[in-house]
């Protein structure tokens, strides 16, 4: 699947070697044009002006919230545009603020990004407990732990879908069921799974899921929360402001209908648009097709690595995402990555936004490759070259 030639940011610089793409994915052509069009020929607000272009730009970003809800097998209204995962989260967090009480509990597990665990902790002024499920050997959440966690003051369970750090992907089958039988809400972080795995949430019936737009080849600044309509009329929205009104007088205001009740102020929208050529572009390629071969990938991959003497891969014992961490003892992750970007090779070195998980595994910090559908074997073969020459410099 050679289709690099469809992305600028590779003909502008041949010799990259992109294999951070779970911080960011890289942006097709097709991406860059939808936003640049917009910019060109309807630049207006939303939902506003009475003229042509106004109406131009307000059909675009609407056609983009259909696009979305397909894509998720949502209802339309079910979708909100936000600035990514982060701030979708923090809206959850926010809205869900005054409806719980002090002694309610929130579960998430030890391998959520920072961005799935600060939210909660601000509700601990509150007294709110904050639960965290272990991970168990083969580096996922441990269902049974998760089970023994819950009690009747249990009001939500939030997890990722796929670990940024380990490219383990949880059963949120089992996770959902079991949040269903004790009356509990669902919140799932699908921000590494999105671009990687099919997902339907009718069929996983959760309450809420979120992912950001530039981890599936769109622009950053746009995200998406998918809210059960169930839940519109109890949430409160979490910025107040234009849009997202109905009526306001001196001393009161109403809200506008979901979704436009949460998105205050002039959206993100070229973002808007441009995500939604970027799930455009996914679907022409196809999910199942990207997953075949994003597995070859990884399978190649970790075979290759597993022959470098003394190197310790983290999980990846189950079927995993295209995410791998590693140390080599006696080499920082730190100076791999940095000699391996003289060589234009871009991996990450770090904790990777999860100390949590980092603490639980007993470890500071690793190195990370994450693959996507722009790589390939001869990529990986010229990383593990230099990568075994870096070992050799630094023992």
């Amino acid at each position: 699947m050679d289709i690099k030639n469809q992305f600028p940011i590779f003909k502008n610089n041949p010799d990259l070697i992109y294999f951070d793409n779970a911080s960011t994915t890289q942006k097709p052509q097709c991406v860059i044009d939808a936003m640049v069009n917009f910019y060109s020929s309807c630049n207006a607000n939303v939902h506003r002006g009475a003229y042509k272009i106004a109406e131009q730009a307000t059909a675009q970003f609407e056609n983009s919230r259909q696009i979305i809800a397909k894509f998720l097998n949502a209802n339309e209204n079910e979708i909100i545009f936000t600035k990514g995962t982060t701030e979708s989260i923090n809206l959850i967090a926010y809205s869900l603020e005054s409806k719980l009480k002090p002694g309610d509990e929130i579960i998430i597990s030890e391998m959520e990004h920072h961005s799935n665990i600060i939210p909660w902790q601000m509700l601990q002024k509150n007294n709110i407990s904050i639960k965290y499920a272990p991970i168990n050997n083969q580096g996922e959440i441990d269902i049974k732990q998760l089970e023994s966690l819950i009690t009747t003051n249990t009001k939500l369970i939030s997890v990722i879908h796929m670990s940024n750090v380990l490219g383990s992907i949880n059963s949120l089958d089992q996770i959902i069921n079991l949040a269903k039988q004790n009356n509990i809400l669902t919140l799932i972080d699908a921000a590494q799974s999105i671009s990687h795995e099919k997902i339907n949430v009718q069929e996983l019936n959760c309450d809420f899921l979120v992912f950001s737009g530039h981890k599936i080849m769109g622009p950053t600044g746009v995200g998406v929360l998918y809210m059960k309509a169930k839940h519109a009329d109890s949430m409160e929205p979490f910025l107040r402001g234009g849009q997202m009104i109905k009526e306001v007088t001196k001393n009161n205001t109403t809200w506008n209908d979901f979704p436009w009740k949460f998105e205050a102020g002039t959206p993100n929208i070229a973002q808007v648009i441009g995500l939604s050529k970027s799930i455009e572009y996914i679907n022409e390629l196809g999910l199942d097709n990207i997953k075949i071969y994003e597995q070859d990938l990884l399978n190649y991959l970790l075979l290759n690595l597993k022959n470098i003497h003394d190197i310790d891969i983290l999980a990846h014992h189950n079927s995993s995402g295209p995410i791998v961490s590693f140390n080599i003892p006696g080499c920082h992750p730190y100076d791999i990555a940095k000699l391996l970007d003289g060589k234009n090779i871009c991996i990450r070195a770090g904790h990777h936004c999860a100390q949590i998980l980092m603490e639980s595994l007993k470890i500071n910090y690793t190195n990370r490759i994450s693959l996507f559908i722009y790589n390939s074997k001869k990529e990986i073969d010229y990383f593990i070259e230099h990568l075994l020459k870096v070992i050799t410099i630094l023992k």
